[in-house]
């Protein structure tokens, strides 16, 4: 068999060949919506990787972004890792002294940043050791007249006049792709690495209909920010599987969500639970309906049984649940239903989609007890979550961490969970959060969802 490197830019080289003309379509921060199709796309990631040249890049260094979901980080997505240099994406919403630590702890050489978030990386720019350019993503006519950073670069200016006629470099498919931070349990923010080889792995098996289903009349939502764990990433996926992306830029709330949802008639929607409450609850009060959409995939804190009902009850849009960390890139489970299963009653489909589902392939998991022996996958105890595969760290940056790695490359996740008989996950815990009274140990998710399963409560906080 051939030995060819996994490399990122295959994806969109791929994309531009055989779904060229599909849209992308953005919200963009400076307010029309933004219309190109994937071969538009490979294009101009070209022209931003011979820009990023121009100014010095190369091989390992990192570059940093500060952005919503739109077309020009997804081009950043493309344009940084095709030769070779680190994505690394900053949250935006992170406090200051944490967006400085993490920058400087990366190393970063370049920012791009969206213009509305501009005043973060100006607010932090004095404290910046590293960074030699800061580029805002957007055009001349909307570059800001005076800022506190010198010499700000427009990113349409940047790639005006470069020829888009980049051979992508062959590299170690085990170079560094992407970078993400997560803050763990304890200390400071801890980075992660991701390869293209894991990257691509991961985005194979996610591009499977059994995961995440999409296909080229798929059109995908992903409110999911694309500075959190590659977007799970759907910004790999989608451009394999030939479907439309919808990015809803920096306008998050109910009414934004469903204006784009409807106008482009979304089929598939990714994101977290507040975002689909909001949603909901705007669809309730203005009697709209979500009628081209057809599922919704939740991540990111457990899904209430109360939620998935109001999908499918006023929607008819079914839920996956999906579970897995930024240590992970970030999937490990997903709650598709079995042979059989989608014929069961509502609440019994419910029930299963409220637990976090069963694991992906190339995922093992198991559960331990704290002395890291083997517990039963039998649903009958709970026990600490490890997990090993291709896209799973095996160390952080800068080897810290090292206590969370463990004998046979098993990754302590940090999560309480049991293992049923047929492989579902229910996440009971994360160990610190774990509850103890009266010598029986509480799971506060449970409370949680017991709470919410009220009508008249929107979201609750166990604390113990």
């Amino acid at each position: 068999m051939q030995d060819r490197p996994l490399l990122i830019s295959q994806i969109i080289d791929y994309a531009a060949a055989y779904h060229s003309d599909v849209e992308i379509v953005s919200r963009t921060v400076e307010g029309p919506i933004h219309r190109y199709g994937y071969r538009d796309a490979q294009k101009r990631a070209k022209k931003l990787a011979e820009a990023l040249q121009g100014l010095g890049i190369k091989l390992g260094d990192r570059v940093g972004t500060i952005a919503w979901n739109g077309y020009r980080h997804f081009e950043l997505y493309f344009g940084i890792s095709g030769i070779g240099a680190v994505l690394h994406t900053l949250n935006p919403r992170l406090a200051p002294e944490h967006v400085a630590y993490i920058a400087n702890h990366a190393e970063d050489q370049i920012i791009f940043v969206d213009l509305n978030l501009l005043p973060i990386v100006e607010g932090v720019w004095t404290h910046l050791k590293t960074v030699k350019h800061v580029v805002v993503m957007t055009d001349r006519a909307h570059m800001p007249a005076a800022s506190k950073i010198p010499k700000l670069l427009c990113y349409e200016e940047l790639i005006a006049d470069k020829p888009g006629t980049l051979e992508w470099p062959d590299f170690d498919e085990r170079t560094a792709s992407s970078l993400c931070y997560t803050s763990g349990t304890t200390g400071n923010p801890k980075g992660v690495l991701y390869s293209h080889r894991s990257t691509l792995i991961h985005t194979m098996m996610a591009s499977n209909g059994s995961v995440i289903p999409m296909d080229p009349d798929t059109t995908l939502l992903p409110v999911v920010p694309m500075f959190h764990a590659n977007a799970w990433g759907l910004i790999y996926a989608a451009p394999i599987c030939g479907a439309k992306l919808v990015f809803p830029g920096a306008k998050l709330d109910g009414a934004s969500v469903y204006e784009l949802l409807d106008k482009e008639q979304v089929t598939l929607s990714a994101g977290v639970p507040t975002v689909w409450l909001a949603l909901l609850d705007y669809c309730a009060q203005n009697k709209f309906k979500m009628s081209s959409v057809k599922r919704t995939l939740i991540g990111g804190s457990a899904v209430p049984v109360s939620m998935i009902a109001r999908f499918w009850n006023e929607h008819g849009a079914e839920v996956i649940q999906g579970w897995g960390m930024t240590e992970m890139s970030p999937l490990g489970t997903t709650t598709r239903f079995n042979r059989g299963e989608r014929q069961l009653p509502d609440a019994d489909r419910f029930a299963i989609t409220a637990k976090q589902g069963r694991p992906v392939f190339g995922c093992e998991m198991k559960i331990v007890d704290d002395a890291g022996h083997d517990l039963p996958s039998d649903g009958s105890v709970s026990g600490n979550m490890v997990v090993r595969g291709p896209w799973i760290v095996s160390g952080y940056m800068k080897g810290e961490g090292k206590s969370q790695f463990g004998p046979g490359g098993w990754f302590q996740t940090g999560d309480v969970c049991k293992i049923e008989s047929d492989g579902s996950v229910v996440i009971t815990d994360r160990s610190k959060d774990v509850i103890k009274s009266g010598g029986e140990w509480i799971s506060s998710i449970e409370v949680e969802n017991i709470a919410m399963a009220h009508p008249a409560v929107a979201m609750a906080a166990c604390i113990g």
